[in-house]
C-alpha cells in the first residue's frame, strides 16, 4: 500500500527516505577536546541498484555532544536532523531522524574521505563522502535564462488561497493562446519539480518558444501559495478555474483559447474544471486516470512492486491486499474503527506484506500508521471515491490524452481506453489519443518503468512528447511553426 506520494506519483526510492519540515538537531556524545576528522560539510552518495543517491551533509562539534543535518536533493529533502551521533577516533555513527527503518550510516574517515555502510530496514548499501562539492545530475534540458521571452511572476485569488506562479510569454503583443499546467498529487511547485527534474520548467520553456504563453503554479501550500496542500482534487479544479480567469484578464491572452494541461492528478482535475466552465478552451491529459481511485490504486501497486523486482506472486498478494484495504476505507468513515479493521486484515494476511517492507517503515505498528496516515487523509478518501468518467463525458473541448506504455503509477491499459470511450460516450468531436512507446510516468524514455529509474534519467521529457503538445495546440489554435 502507498502513502500519498505515491498515488499517482510515487517519490519513494530504494532508501524509502521522509521528507521532515524542521531540522533539529540530535547531540549524542561529548564533543572532543582536538579537531575531529568527521567535523564539517561533506557530500557524496549512497550506492544504489539504479545509480546513486547524492547526499550533503554537516556534522559540527557542539557543547555537550554533536549536531548534524543533510540534504537529499534527489529526494527534495534539505536539512533533515541527524539523530543518535557517536563518533569514536576515525569511526562514526549518526541515522537520520525519525524516519522509519531507521537510516543509518556507519564509516571511517580516512584520508579526507568517510566510507561506510548505510542501511534502512533490511536494505544495506555502500556510501562515500568527500569535502569536494558533488556535480548535481545532469539535466540538459533544463533551460537556462537569459529567455527569447519575458517572464512575469503573478499572483491571483481563488477565495481565501493566493495561488503565484510564473506566466511566460511568447515574444510580441499577442493575443496568444495560452495553457495553465497542473501537477499531479502531493505539494509541488510550479516547476512540477521532483527528484532533480522539472518537468513543467522544460514544457513551459518549449511551448512558449513556439508561440504558447504559459502559466505554471505553485500549488497550495508550497512557496508562493497559501492554503492546505491536503485539499481535494475538487478543490485544485476550483483553483485551475481560478487560473484560467487570471488569463482571460491578461492583456495579451487569447480569451477563447485558454487551456489546461495536467499530469497525472492533473490529468484527473482538468476535465473536472472543464466539466464545470465554459471558460476552457481545450485540454490536455499526460497519464491522467480514466477508472476510480478504488480500481487504479491496487493495480498500481502490484505493478510498481513488479517493475521494482518483486516476484508476480507477491505483487499479487499485495496488489489484493490494497483492494481489500480499499474497500475497507469506503465503508467506514470512522477513523478508530478504520484502524482496528486495517490492523486485523493485515495480520490476517501475515503473507502479503513483505517482511522487507515492514522492516522498512519499522515494523507492523509503524506500517498501521503509515497506512492510517494516507488512508484518513481528506484527499485519499476523496481520490479513492472519485470516478472521471462523468465529468470526461461532460467534456465538449478538444481533448489530448496521452499516457506512457512503461508507465507503472497510470496503467495505459487500464486508463487510456477508458479516457477515449467515456469522451466518445459524451460525443466530444475532437479526440486524440496517444499511447507513447518506450516512456515512463514522467514521460521519460524509460528502459523498466519503475520509479527508481525517474533520478537515474538525464532527461526530463520525451522531445516526442514536447512536439506532440506543440503541434496539437497550434494546429487548433494558432498558427504552425514556420507559419
Amino acid at each position: 500500500m502507498l502513502d500519498r506520494r505515491q498515488a499517482h506519483r510515487c517519490l519513494i526510492l530504494i532508501v524509502s527516505l521522509v521528507v521532515l519540515l524542521s531540522p533539529v538537531a540530535g547531540a549524542q556524545t561529548a564533543a572532543p577536546a582536538a579537531p575531529s576528522p568527521f567535523a564539517g560539510h561533506w557530500e557524496g552518495a549512497i550506492q544504489i541498484p539504479t545509480g546513486e543517491l547524492q547526499v550533503m551533509m554537516d556534522l559540527t562539534p557542539a557543547e555537550g555532544g554533536w549536531k548534524g543535518s543533510i540534504d537529499i536533493p534527489q529526494q527534495g529533502a534539505k536539512g533533515l536532523p541527524l539523530d543518535k551521533i557517536t563518533v569514536d577516533g576515525d569511526h562514526a555513527r549518526f541515522s537520520i531522524a525519525g524516519v522509519p527503518g531507521d537510516p543509518t550510516f556507519d564509516g571511517e574517515a580516512k584520508n579526507g574521505a568517510i566510507r561506510g555502510t548505510f542501511t534502512q530496514g533490511q536494505a544495506s548499501l555502500p556510501f562515500h563522502l568527500g569535502r569536494d562539492a558533488v556535480k548535481p545530475p545532469r539535466r540538459p534540458q533544463e533551460p537556462q535564462p537569459p529567455f527569447p521571452y519575458p517572464e512575469e511572476e503573478v499572483t491571483y485569488q481563488n477565495g481565501g488561497v493566493r495561488l503565484a506562479g510564473t506566466l511566460t510569454l511568447p515574444p510580441g503583443s499577442g493575443p496568444f493562446p495560452a495553457v495553465l499546467l497542473i501537477t499531479g498529487s502531493g505539494a509541488q511547485n510550479r516547476n512540477e519539480e521532483l527528484l532533480g527534474h522539472k518537468p513543467f520548467l522544460v514544457l513551459a520553456d518549449h511551448l512558449t518558444r513556439a508561440g504558447i504563453a504559459v502559466l505554471r503554479v505553485d500549488d497550495r501550500g508550497v512557496a508562493g501559495s497559501t492554503g492546505d496542500s491536503n485539499a481535494t482534487s475538487a478543490d485544485f479544479a476550483e483553483d485551475a478555474l481560478a487560473g484560467v480567469r487570471f488569463l482571460k484578464g491578461h492583456a495579451r491572452i487569447a480569451k477563447d483559447r485558454i487551456g489546461l494541461l495536467g499530469h497525472s492528478e492533473g490529468g484527473l482535475i482538468a476535465p473536472l474544471a472543464a466539466s464545470r466552465s465554459t471558460d476552457v478552451a481545450f485540454i490536455i491529459l499526460f497519464a491522467g486516470s480514466g477508472v476510480p481511485g478504488f480500481e487504479l490504486l491496487p493495480a498500481q501497486v502490484e505493478a510498481l512492486n513488479l517493475a521494482g523486482g518483486m516476484s508476480a506472486v507477491q505483487a499479487r498478494k499485495e496488489g489484493e491486499l490494497t483492494r481489500a484495504a480499499v474497500g475497507l476505507v469506503r465503508a467506514e468513515k470512522d477513523d478508530d474503527a478504520l484502524r482496528t479493521k486495517l490492523t486485523k486484515l493485515i495480520q490476517d494476511h501475515p503473507d502479503a506484506v513483505s517482511p522487507q517492507d515492514l522492516a522498512a517503515v519499522g515494523g507492523m505498528e509503524a506500517f498501521i500508521a503509515q497506512q492510517m496516515k494516507f488512508f484518513s487523509n481528506p484527499w485519499a478518501r476523496f481520490f479513492l471515491d472519485y470516478d472521471p468518467r462523468p465529468a470526461l463525458r461532460k467534456v465538449r473541448v478538444p481533448v489530448l490524452a496521452v499516457n506512457g506504455e512503461l508507465d507503472k503509477q497510470v496503467l495505459v491499459d487500464q486508463n487510456l481506453p477508458a479516457i477515449e470511450r467515456a469522451l466518445r460516450e459524451g460525443k466530444n468531436p475532437d479526440v486524440t489519443v496517444r499511447r507513447m512507446p518506450g516512456l515512463n510516468h514522467l514521460f521519460q524514455t524509460a528502459t523498466t518503468g519503475s520509479t527508481t529509474e525517474y533520478a537515474q534519467i538525464e532527461e526530463t521529457m520525451s522531445p516526442a512528447v514536447l512536439d506532440l503538445v506543440t503541434r496539437w495546440i497550434l494546429q487548433r489554435f494558432g498558427k504552425k511553426p514556420g507559419a
